[in-house]
C-alpha cells in the first residue's frame, strides 16, 4: 500500500531530511521550536537538532530575513519561516534589495542559498491581514525563484530541491492545503524546480494554475468532463522558473486557455502567463485568453463574503464554458 502523508507532514520530513543531510541547514522563525510553527511543519524538530539548528525568535520579521541573508552568504543554508505571506512585507528589503542582488554584485561569485518559507491565501475568516496572495509581489523580481506546490509530494520534493538551490527560493504554501494528504514515496527524492505537472489530459482546453487553484481546476475539469468538455490541466508547481514550454505545448494542442489564480487579477501571475501565452501561441489561439483570478478588495473576515472573494470551481467552470463558445 502507498504511504500517504498530510503536505504538512511532508513538509516536516522534507526538512528533517535535509538537516541530517547538511550540518549547514537550519530553521529560524517564529514559534517553530517548541511549539512546532504555527501549522505544525517543524513538530519535532527541536528534539532532534537543538535550539542551535531550530530558532525561535522575536516578532521581527526583517531582522530574522537579514540574519538569514547574512548567514546564506557566509556559507550556511538557512530556512526562514514566516507566519504569514502578510507579513513578508517586512521582509521585502532584505529578500528585493540584498538576496536577489547579491549574486549580481558579486558578479557571480557570491550565493544566498536560503529559502523563505511562507502562508498565503484565504483561510476560514483570517481576514484582511492574513489572508493575502503576494505571490506577484516575488514574482516580479530578478534573482529570486518562487515554489508554489500543490500536492505533498511536490510539498517535499521541490522543498529539497529549493534548500539545496544556491539561489534565494521563495517557498509559497497554502494555508488550506496543510491537511491535504497523498501518496509520498519513503525513497529519497527531489523535483526539478521550473517543471509543471499535467494534471489531467484533454483535448478542448488548457486549465493553467497553481497551489490551492489547481486542486479546484482538477474539480472543475471533473464536472466539465461530465459535460462532453475535456481540458489539460497543468500545474505549474514553480513560477520562477517558469516552466514556458509545457504552457505552450498545452496551448497549441487545445488552442484555448484559462489560467487561474487566487490572488487578485490587476499586476496577477495570471496577467503576467496569459500576456506571454498571447505573444508566443497566438495563431494558434481559437478564442480569448480568460482569467479566473481573486476580487480585488481586501479579504472580509465574514465568510460568505471571504468565499465571494476568491475563486470557486463554479468560475472555472464557467470560464471554461465561455471559451469553449468562442
Amino acid at each position: 500500500m502507498p504511504r500517504k502523508l498530510l503536505y504538512r507532514e511532508a513538509l516536516n520530513e522534507a526538512i528533517r531530511e535535509e538537516m541530517r543531510r547538511d550540518e549547514r541547514v537550519f530553521i529560524l522563525g517564529q514559534g517553530i521550536a517548541a511549539r512546532g510553527g504555527s501549522y505544525g511543519v517543524t513538530r519535532s524538530l527541536l528534539e532532534e537538532f537543538g535550539p542551535g539548528r531550530v530558532i525561535d525568535t522575536p516578532i521581527a520579521e526583517a531582522s530574522i530575513t537579514g540574519l538569514a541573508v547574512g548567514a546564506a552568504i557566509q556559507g550556511k543554508r538557512p530556512i526562514v519561516e514566516i507566519m504569514s505571506i502578510d507579513f513578508s512585507t517586512l521582509a521585502m528589503d532584505m529578500m528585493v534589495n540584498q538576496a536577489a542582488k547579491y549574486p549580481f554584485i558579486t558578479g557571480g561569485q557570491g550565493k544566498v542559498p536560503m529559502v523563505l518559507r511562507t502562508q498565503g491565501g484565504a483561510d476560514h475568516g483570517l481576514s484582511i491581514q492574513h489572508s493575502q496572495s503576494f505571490e506577484a509581489f516575488f514574482y516580479h523580481v530578478p534573482g529570486l525563484k518562487v515554489v508554489m506546490p500543490s500536492t505533498p509530494y511536490d510539498a517535499k520534493g521541490l522543498l529539497k530541491t529549493a534548500i539545496r538551490d544556491d539561489s534565494p527560493v521563495v517557498f509559497i504554501e497554502h494555508k488550506l492545503l496543510y491537511e491535504t494528504e497523498g501518496e509520498v514515496p519513503e525513497g529519497e527524492y527531489t523535483i526539478p524546480l521550473g517543471e509543471a505537472a499535467l494534471r489531467r489530459e484533454g483535448a478542448d482546453c488548457t486549465v493553467l494554475s497553481y497551489s490551492l487553484m489547481s486542486l479546484k481546476s482538477m474539480q472543475a475539469a471533473e464536472i466539465l468532463a461530465g459535460e462532453g468538455i475535456s481540458c489539460d490541466v497543468l500545474d505549474l508547481r514553480t513560477l520562477v522558473p517558469l516552466d514556458r514550454k509545457a504552457i505552450l505545448d498545452s496551448v497549441k494542442k487545445t488552442g484555448r486557455l484559462v489560467v487561474v489564480n487566487e490572488a487578485v487579477k490587476r499586476g496577477s501571475v495570471a496577467s503576467d502567463i496569459a500576456a506571454f501565452a498571447a505573444e508566443e501561441a497566438f495563431d494558434y489561439l481559437k478564442a480569448p485568453i480568460l482569467r479566473v483570478s481573486g476580487k480585488i478588495t481586501p479579504i472580509p473576515y465574514n465568510a460568505a463574503l471571504e468565499q465571494a472573494c476568491v475563486p470557486s470551481v463554479g468560475e472555472i467552470v464557467n470560464a471554461v464554458k465561455k471559451v469553449m463558445e468562442s
